[in-house]
């Protein structure tokens, strides 16, 4: 389950610090007392995980004063201020300077706990978003996210890797779902660019003449908005659907780049998603631009490539969404794990993990399987089949892999644990751990 959002209260009388604690903590909240700004100043900084209620009247640090050095400091943090009845041009002043809200004196408990959802809600998005501009900007972080140890991702890795450090134009292609926007992402973060601009547009989601605007101008008197060309200048330009461009568009497009000289000024990541209509990104594209485009070229790997990436993929996700609903994770039996590395994924990762939720939300109402999810994507396939077959043996080793790996998440390491509930000597499970490439590190 999310952890409980903190609340700092503020407050020099210790019976309404007191009151407002017990009344919030009733409500869910984590909550934390100061008897003066100055000491609440050395908990709260810019990543404070909560929100704050503080009075404004106070010796020392008055409330106004704590209100803008909190502002100083993180002017996205919540700041719920208590003021004096009747005294408005107070609250005006501190809405003024930056105050999530303000409650009078008198206030009635019900209206604080409304404004302490409202302002906590507002914090939790500010974080989640903060740590998504880390994450978007952290190389190493965005190899994390593309999970998987089969052949095919490795060599995507090292690809990433190796075009990252390369200078010039990128096109990616490969089938919807597999995550080409991710490793758009990935490639601007593992490179010298990373620092820089990073700007996505979506080809087909604009109309000819508002994509025109978007990616050349030109800019009117009232735009906010600098054209992608001009916004992305010296960072990475993202064309999703560039098969979308129309031939006027493509026109422009290899004139601006053959404009840009070498090295390019502004490296433009194309991706294609023309895989599997059985027509390729050189049929829809003038031969021209394709070829400036695609001097480096990704071909993301489709899902059913991927082995028993497939099954670390599943367990991740449902992991992820048992947290969010509060409930446990579906037991992956070993004929639902080969089904699962039998299924075709038409919809690649991207319906992979909506099976995961739907998984997690059946097992939580106490019926259902994973097999009759799969029949119900896949019905006019009896059984779920991929047109390639595997060996028995892979099959096994990837239900195995899976079920160590699973333990091993479940008991955070704990080899005493996992050797219990497996029934495996030490000895044996060491061997099969190096086997699988699982370290106990990763689980602590």
């Amino acid at each position: 389950m999310a952890q409980a959002m903190k609340i700092a209260i503020v407050d020099d009388e210790k019976d309404m610090r007191q009151s407002i604690s017990q009344w919030l903590a009733l409500s869910g909240y984590d909550t934390e007392t100061f008897a003066s700004a100055e000491d609440a100043l050395k908990v709260l900084g810019p990543e404070y995980p909560g929100i704050v209620i503080s009075d404004i009247k106070m010796p020392g640090m008055d409330g106004m004063q704590f209100l803008k050095k909190l502002m100083g400091s993180d002017s996205a943090l919540p700041v719920i201020m208590i003021t004096g009845h009747g005294d408005v041009p107070m609250a005006v002043e501190a809405m003024r300077v930056g105050a999530f809200d303000f409650l009078e004196k008198p206030f009635n408990p019900d209206r604080m706990s409304q404004l302490a959802k409202k302002a906590a809600n507002a914090r939790r998005l500010t974080l989640d978003n903060r740590i998504l501009r880390k994450e978007l900007s952290d190389g190493s972080q965005l190899m994390k996210k593309l999970i998987g140890s089969s052949p095919v991702m490795s060599r995507l890795k090292e690809d990433i890797l190796d075009l990252g450090q390369a200078d010039g134009h990128v096109l990616i292609d490969g089938e919807t779902g597999t995550g080409k926007t991710l490793v758009a992402h990935a490639l601007h973060a593992v490179g010298s660019r990373a620092g820089k601009k990073f700007v996505l547009v979506s080809c087909s989601a604009l109309e000819e003449d508002a994509l025109t605007k978007r990616l050349f101008g030109p800019m009117l008197p009232e735009d906010t908005q600098l054209p992608a060309i001009e916004e992305a200048r010296g960072g990475t330009l993202v064309l999703e659907d560039i098969e979308a461009l129309s031939d006027t568009l493509q026109a422009r497009l290899l004139s601006v780049i053959n404009d840009q000289g070498t090295p390019a000024e502004t490296r433009i990541v194309a991706i294609c998603n023309l895989q599997e209509q059985n027509r390729t990104c050189e049929d829809a594209l003038r031969s021209d631009l394709f070829y400036r485009l695609a001097a480096l070229r990704i071909t993301v790997p489709p899902l059913r490539q991927r082995g028993e990436d497939i099954l670390t993929l599943f367990t991740r996700h449902a992991e992820q969404f048992s947290d969010e609903y509060g409930c446990d994770a579906p037991q992956v039996s070993a004929q639902e794990a080969a089904q699962l590395l039998q299924a075709p994924w038409p919809g690649n990762v991207r319906q992979l993990i909506n099976l995961a939720e739907r998984a997690v939300l059946q097992s939580r109402r106490g019926g259902g399987t994973i097999a009759s999810l799969l029949m119900n994507d896949h019905e006019e396939m009896q059984p779920v089949m991929t047109t390639e077959g595997k060996p028995l043996k892979e099959y096994v080793e990837a239900f195995e892999r899976m079920l160590i790996d699973n333990t091993m998440r479940r008991h955070r390491g704990s080899i005493a644990s996992v050797m219990e509930e497996l029934c495996l000597p030490r000895r044996t499970l060491n061997e099969k751990m190096a086997k699988y490439g699982l370290q106990r590190a990763d689980y602590l």
